[in-house]
């Protein structure tokens, strides 16, 4: 058993909504209720939207993937295939999913990131809620329009991201100083971006994480790991589709939720609990590895990082 973090009181009364909002392993629940999730570049069900040739790759990983090679790169097109028909393919399955996480391993090719922007702009249209990372901010550094106002999306940009971002919306930030481990206390500007954004719900990874709509900023605080390595937001990513997907689930009302927490509340909720999450899993990874600590470390520390902060409803809590 490993030894559970330390919580301030503001962390554990957020996580305590975490846990109202994650639904309960009932019998009665069927495949694909507790969330339909798609990845483009954990939940009940996860699909993978890709370019042929990655998901020769990808289905190699596990049983548990669904993969859709619908994407295309520029120079990969055949006679038949128009960047309308591409981009169509992906619109076609947006029906069947209640979650979308756009940006790793994405790439930046024109044809992949205009099929994404098509792809945003109709799940904006039904309603979906979606994470940018990686590539996937991308596409707001270059037309910040295509989420502005949308209050269902989350961007999760790391130091330099989170710069780009910025410069993007027109808001200056501060000298950095690597120095001072405090310095992602300064939630200001963070707030300046997600207004400038019309609300967008904005994480910006740190020695803290701040997370801001613009009106309302919380700040996790949760230890995590020394060490940074490329593929540690992946698991932030994914954790975030999981708890957006757990989101709607309890706005569904599929079993008998405590509290009644908006629909803009709980995307608060869902972006703690996906932060609070991954840093658990940084500082379990951290302990065990040290300085070879690897991205898929994290990975492996998911499910007791979730235990330690959330637990399931048929245990007492943990908070």
């Amino acid at each position: 058993m490993s030894e559970p973090p330390m919580l301030s009181k503001a962390s554990k009364d957020v996580l305590a909504k975490v846990r109202q909002m994650v639904p309960p392993m009932l019998e009665s629940f069927h495949k694909g209720q507790l969330g339909r999730v798609a990845v483009i570049g954990g939940a009940d069900m996860s699909h993978v939207i890709c370019e042929p040739e990655a998901a020769q790759v990808i289905k190699t990983y596990s049983p548990n993937l669904m993969v859709h090679p619908l994407m295309r790169q520029s120079h990969k097109l055949t006679g038949s295939e128009t960047p309308d028909h591409i981009a169509s393919t992906v619109i076609e399955m947006l029906p069947r999913l209640h979650v979308l996480v756009i940006g790793p391993g994405l790439g930046r090719d024109d044809l992949m990131q205009s099929t994404c922007a098509a792809v945003i702009a109709e799940a904006k249209k039904q309603d979906i809620p979606f994470v940018l990372d990686a590539d996937g901010l991308h596409l707001v550094n270059t037309n910040p329009s295509i989420v502005k106002g949308y209050k269902q999306c989350i961007l999760t940009p790391n130091v330099v991201e989170f710069g780009r971002l910025a410069k993007a919306v027109g808001v200056s930030i501060p000298p950095h100083d690597h120095l001072k481990v405090d310095q992602n206390t300064d939630t200001e500007t963070c707030e300046k971006v997600a207004r400038a954004l019309g609300g967008v719900l904005v994480i910006q990874k740190g020695a803290q994480d701040i997370i801001s709509n613009g009106e309302k900023t919380l700040i996790c605080d949760l230890e995590g790991g020394r060490k940074r390595s490329g593929g540690q937001g992946d698991t932030l990513t994914g954790s975030l589709g999981t708890l957006l997907a757990y989101r709607k689930a309890y706005m569904d009302k599929i079993w008998e939720v405590e509290g009644n927490m908006s629909a803009d509340e709980l995307l608060m909720v869902a972006a703690f609990g996906g932060s609070a999450i991954t840093r658990e899993c940084s500082r379990l990874a951290f302990k065990k590895n040290g300085r070879s600590l690897q991205a898929s470390d994290l990975t492996e520390n998911v499910t007791v990082s979730f235990e330690n902060l959330i637990g399931e409803k048929t245990e007492e809590s943990k908070l």
